[in-house]
């Protein structure tokens, strides 16, 4: 198991998608976390930096995309990450555009 100094460490990025924008409806968030972080770390960071009550947590492993740059034949694949959905507790919400 990973230890992380930080909640900053965890979370890296959220993820706004038009899929994600439609879940935040219903109180889920998406974020693109560290590889090497489990669930419980994931849900003590969105609720110590966001001080909000998360419910549940599903995670997923993305794998790299294949990649090719066409004029010398290439081949590649974009780096893997992981990604984590959050369900947040009844009453709470985050404001991603707001910072």
């Amino acid at each position: 198991m990973t230890r992380f100094a930080h909640p900053e460490d965890v979370l890296i990025a959220p993820i706004l998608t038009e899929d994600t924008w439609q879940q935040m409806e219903d109180r889920k968030y998406a974020f693109r976390v560290s590889l090497g972080a489990n669930k419980i770390q994931i849900k003590k960071a969105v609720e110590e930096l966001f001080k909000v009550h998360v419910e549940k947590v599903w995670t997923a492993n993305m794998k790299g995309k294949p990649r090719r740059e066409r004029l010398s034949q290439l081949h590649g694949r974009t780096s893997r990450w992981r990604k984590a959905i959050v369900r947040l507790a009844p009453g709470d919400r985050i404001d991603i555009m707001g910072g």
